[in-house]
């Protein structure tokens, strides 16, 4: 008999041998409609459980502002909002994304009057029985920000990045503060799901395609002390994995992000330079490893013999465990029948590699 998607995931994360490599995806919306069409599935069909995912995401509301959300304007053009982080967005019906109107904290001098909302507020936890429900099919962990991302928020993106070249002191004590909160609200969210076997994710996308955002010494400076103080409270606490998403190439931190605590990455991008053959032959057991396939090159291209032997090298670094497998986010870039033969592909390849 197979393993649990939960047992097979903790496992590769303690560098055990499973029944088959683990394997972490989300799907866009538009990837999802090509799949029920092509499948001639109903709307109700649910991607993750068809193609078996192993891995979930439980997701607090962290914003420090939940009580001021509220509906500006809308009308069949745009609607205006303010956000739990009190950011101001325009959303056009026809745009991907939003523009930022008005950030929470504009001028450094209001750092002195931010309050958070209290992290334990009922309203930011889904329902226990809806992650019992998502717990019994796969093996579920917290998300929330990091501290480069999230405290963006509150000065905008420009602005923040401003601030981290021309006032670290300044930049340090904001992050901090939205660090504790963010870490208060992770713990409450893991003692209401009595989820310290799995773990805690920090989504906190600080890299391009061509390095941090921000150089070594501005992270070691600002950001290090956040991280030490995020993967130290959960480690105190029984928090069995903390891992990391951060999107583009991360090498030049690295060695800080594992010093301060982290046990594993995702997703481990090809496109920025991130070779999961390399970085277990650097690492060894230290770092896992969570994604590693091509989102943005190879699968597009759908070449099979390509692919084939693009997914042999990832497995590669899993061969004595540490690996989940995946290609991150699958976009409609992406066939449904190109995907279809990765899923084959892995589940064929992953079980004669363990």
């Amino acid at each position: 008999m197979g393993m649990t998607s939960k047992e097979r995931v903790l496992a590769a994360l303690r560098f055990e041998r499973t029944d088959r490599v683990p394997i972490y995806d989300s799907f866009w919306d538009e990837f999802v409609a090509n799949w029920r069409q092509k499948k001639g599935l109903p709307p109700s069909a649910d991607i993750t459980d068809y193609y078996g995912i192993d891995v979930d995401i439980v997701v607090p509301d962290e914003t420090p502002f939940p009580s001021r959300r509220e509906i500006i304007l809308e009308n069949r053009l745009q609607t205006i909002a303010r956000d739990g982080w009190g950011r101001v967005t325009r959303a056009r019906r026809d745009a991907k994304f939003e523009e930022v109107l008005q950030v929470a904290l504009p001028e450094k001098r209001m750092m002195e009057g931010l309050v958070f909302e209290p992290a334990e507020l009922e309203a930011r936890y889904p329902a226990v029985e809806q992650v019992k429900a998502l717990a019994e099919k796969r093996c579920v962990f917290i998300k929330t920000g990091g501290p480069y991302l999230r405290t963006s928020n509150l000065r905008g993106t420009t602005q923040w990045l401003v601030d981290l070249a021309d006032d670290e002191t300044f930049a340090r004590e904001l992050a901090m503060r939205v660090t504790e909160h963010m870490t208060a609200v992770g713990l409450e969210a893991i003692r209401r799901y009595q989820l310290y076997d799995t773990g805690i994710w920090f989504f906190d996308d600080m890299g391009s395609n061509q390095g941090p955002m921000f150089s070594p010494r501005t992270f070691e400076h600002v950001f290090l002390p956040c991280y030490r103080v995020m993967c130290q409270k959960y480690a105190a606490a029984g928090v069995a994995h903390i891992l990391l998403h951060c999107d583009g190439n991360i090498e030049p931190i690295l060695d800080m992000l594992i010093d301060a605590g982290i046990q594993g990455i995702h997703p481990v991008e090809p496109k920025a330079g991130m070779d999961a053959v390399k970085l277990r032959k650097r690492y060894g057991k230290s770092l896992a490893l969570l994604g590693g396939l091509d989102n943005a090159g190879v699968l597009p291209r759908g070449d099979k013999d390509e692919l084939r032997s693009h997914v042999m090298h990832v497995l590669e670094a899993g061969k004595d465990g540490g690996l989940v497998i995946g290609a991150h986010s699958i976009g409609p870039d992406v066939a449904v029948e190109t995907y279809d033969y990765l899923h084959d592909l892995v589940l064929e390849l992953g079980k004669s590699t363990l």
